[in-house]
Order: C-alpha cells, then sequence, then structure tokens
C-alpha cells in the first residue's frame, strides 16, 4: 500500500540518499552527472532544509522521495526565482518500485503542497538528453518555458512549469 509523508528527522538519511542513487543510477549511467547520483548524506540533509522532502513508502519499503521547494530569492535558474514558482526537485523512484504511480503521486503531492502555501506555478528541470523524461513531465501537464546550465553539469536542463489551478 503507497503512503506519501513529510520526511521526519527520525528517517534515515543514509536510507534516502542511497533510495536517490538508485533512482538516478541509469542517468548517471548515461554521463548525466545529476547531483543525485553520487551525492552524500550531508547533501541530502543539506537540501531538504531548503524545502518540504516527501518520501513515499510501499508497505515498510522506502519507495520514492521528492523535494517541494518554495520561491527562491536567489537562483542559477532564473524562472525558480519568479514570484508564485515552486520547484520540484530530486525525484526519484527507487528502481524496484517503479510502474505503480509513485513517481505520479509524489508529483501530485507537490502539486498540493505547492498549491496549499499560496504558489501559482510548480517548476522544475531535468536534463535535456533525458528525453523519456520531458515527455514524461509534459504529459503531466508540465511545458517548456526555458532551459538553465547549472554550474558543474555536463548538460543543459530544461526548465518545465505547469500552472496550478485553484491556486
Amino acid at each position: 500500500m503507497l503512503n506519501i509523508r513529510p520526511h521526519q528527522v527520525s528517517d534515515s538519511l543514509l536510507a534516502l540518499t542511497e533510495l536517490l542513487h538508485r533512482g538516478y543510477a541509469e542517468l548517471g549511467a548515461l554521463g548525466l552527472n545529476y547531483t543525485a547520483v553520487d551525492q552524500s548524506p550531508e547533501v541530502t540533509a543539506s537540501r531538504i532544509r531548503g524545502g518540504e522532502c516527501f518520501v513515499a513508502t510501499w508497505g515498510d519499503s522506502l519507495a520514492g522521495t521528492v523535494l517541494a521547494k518554495p520561491t527562491e530569492a536567489q537562483s542559477e535558474c532564473a524562472y525558480f526565482a519568479r514570484p508564485g514558482v515552486a520547484s520540484l526537485r530530486q525525484l526519484a523512484v527507487d528502481p524496484e518500485w517503479r510502474g505503480k504511480g509513485i513517481g505520479r503521486a509524489l508529483i501530485a503531492r507537490c502539486e498540493n503542497w505547492a498549491r496549499d502555501t499560496g504558489h501559482k506555478d510548480l517548476a522544475l528541470d531535468t536534463a535535456e538528453p533525458a528525453v523519456h523524461l520531458v515527455k514524461l513531465y509534459a504529459s503531466l501537464g508540465f511545458v517548456t518555458v526555458g532551459s538553465v546550465q547549472w554550474p558543474g553539469k555536463v548538460y543543459r536542463s530544461v526548465v518545465m512549469s505547469k500552472a496550478l489551478h485553484g491556486a
């Protein structure tokens, strides 16, 4: 049974970081150096402090995670700093649990969080070469609004956004 809840202080940062590594391993194998490919638990903790982290469990198993962030005062991605724009970061589903709607449920939870916190749009970015992810996000109502070159990354990212109705 799928359960999505906010990350708790008692949750293992090591287990969450290992989930991110498993979730991003295929992208890393393509040469895409997403931060979540090999970040340390300390980086995971730092990133969580910048927003609201949600975890998905299936029974007793940690199956997925996502980070929702409020509008940023400053960002390398100008779109993330636009008033009323929340962003979705480090979405990961353990490969063992893919195909069960967990990623979509995590995205929906971020949409609800963003709407409930007064944001009008939810944005995200993903590597341009990750065409399958761009198509997935487009199928969920996200539209391309720009691009960004994050420092240290070997790829450009597509920036996508979705208007949140009822916000």
